[in-house]
């Protein structure tokens, strides 16, 4: 099965004809992804808060809840093909052992990651956490130029600058952002398991970000993800077995809930479904673009969890927090203004350019025919790296 067109011009005349497929189907998906990711990153933040704001206390419970929702994804992954007849690829078609095994190993990190948000989350309060997530773009940054050779140009380390100096000042506020009756020493357990959870989400980028290289479809992207989001659960499921995490839900639900079991039901479920929408539209997002977007996207996401924080929940927002809010808004788009004044260089140096990156994206996504059945009907989306195509210059 070849999912990488050849040089003829045969198929130059053929990988033509795809791009301009893929300049009508690319950019929908990229938007549907980034919706996925705007309301499972907010909802599943505020939701996540709401629950320990009434009495609820277990952090395996939060942890749990951030992956558990991965049946939804094996949903996805069968209706196209045994239901809806939409595609020729049967699911996990060239899924080999060794993605297997790193996705699985993925998924632990992951799980870990869940574990250190919900330990910050239990103590600081949302826009505090979700401007403090905001560092993990220098750790980003940094990841990818090892991982994935991101290049360093002065719109993305101007971005990088600013979000991480919004954290910096929102950290000399602290001590006077405590939430009423928690000590300092667990205000600040709560700050560096925040940083923590940082730090590992942007390793899991730029290392998705690799391994999605060895993927050909999005349809594969969605089955990777599932296999994470299974080993996130397994981690959360033991840790919750050990430490009578199941028990302690079920009393929680009777006894402890300050609105009552059916509230409680309905909010662990609605937080399950949350957060499965922020983590596929995080897993397109890298996939379609790369670690370093996804990173910036996800940040210019935290802005509307600090406003929704202090709208819903009525967290502090003084001085300090508001300069800090500015400087993300500042960094991110600075950012989009440099892909923007990017294009335009390319269009102008080249008006017949095929790309159709938004950002500084890999090669071009296009879509393939499966040759592997003998279908022409059958679309996948794929990456081409034919040497018909210019490479991509953008390193915003």
């Amino acid at each position: 099965m070849n999912n990488f067109s050849s040089s003829s011009p045969h198929n130059q005349t053929s990988e033509a004809d795809q791009k301009s497929m893929a300049n009508k189907r690319y950019l929908p998906l990229l938007l549907l992804n980034y919706a996925f990711l705007f309301v499972g990153s907010l909802s599943s933040s505020l939701l996540s808060k709401y629950y320990f704001n009434h009495k609820g206390s277990s952090r395996w419970v939060s942890t749990w809840v951030q992956s558990a929702g991965f049946p939804l994804l094996v949903i996805l992954i069968l209706l196209p093909y045994y239901v809806f007849k939409s595609t020729q690829r049967q699911p996990f078609t060239r899924f080999t052992p060794k993605i297997l095994v790193l996705s699985i190993l993925i998924g632990f990190m992951l799980g870990l990651n869940n574990l250190l948000f919900s330990w910050g989350n239990s103590y600081l309060p949302v826009s505090t956490s979700s401007l403090l997530l905001s560092s993990q773009l220098v750790f980003n940054l940094i990841l990818s130029v090892f991982l994935v050779k991101q290049k360093i140009t002065f719109m993305n380390l101007n971005c990088v600058f600013l979000l991480t100096l919004s954290s910096v000042l929102l950290a000399l506020e602290s001590s006077n952002d405590k939430p009423h009756g928690l000590t300092r020493a667990k205000y600040f357990v709560g700050f560096f398991a925040t940083i923590g959870a940082g730090l590992l989400f942007a390793l899991y980028l730029p290392v998705t970000e690799m391994v999605y290289k060895k993927v050909y479809c999005y349809a594969m992207v969605m089955e990777m993800q599932l296999v994470m989001e299974v080993a996130a659960t397994v981690l959360a499921s033991v840790g919750m077995a050990f430490d009578g995490g199941f028990k302690e839900m079920k009393r929680e639900a009777g006894e402890v809930f300050d609105k009552g079991e059916r509230v409680y039901w309905v909010t662990v479920v609605l937080n399950i479904v949350s957060w499965q929408l922020c983590f596929m539209g995080t897993a397109g997002m890298v996939f379609l673009t790369c670690s370093l977007t996804g990173g910036i996207c996800m940040t210019a996401l935290l802005m509307m969890n600090v406003v929704g924080g202090v709208v819903v929940y009525g967290d502090e927002f003084g001085g300090v927090k508001a300069v800090s809010t500015v400087m993300c808004a500042w960094g991110f788009c600075s950012y989009v203004y440099g892909i923007y004044v990017k294009r335009k260089m390319i269009k102008h140096l080249d008006p017949n350019s095929n790309f159709t990156e938004v950002t500084d994206i890999r090669p071009v996504a296009t879509l393939n025919h499966d040759h592997h059945h003998g279908s022409s009907n059958s679309i996948e989306i794929t990456q081409t790296t034919a040497s018909s195509s210019p490479p991509n210059h953008l390193g915003v």
